[in-house]
């Protein structure tokens, strides 16, 4: 009987724990930069008008 490889396990389950965690952090990003091009025209709108 083949014994189990519990390290191939623990990689797998490092690896499924780091892409949901980077397909999170993704998706916080993508929602913070579609909110950011609201407010970005209108400070360099002000500081275009302050020069």
């Amino acid at each position: 009987m083949a014994k189990p490889n519990y390290s191939f396990e623990k990689r797998q389950r490092e690896l499924a724990k780091k892409k949901k965690k980077d397909e999170k952090d993704a998706k916080k990003r993508a929602e913070r930069d579609a909110a950011r091009p609201d407010a970005d025209p209108a400070a360099t709108g002000s500081d275009a008008a302050s020069e």
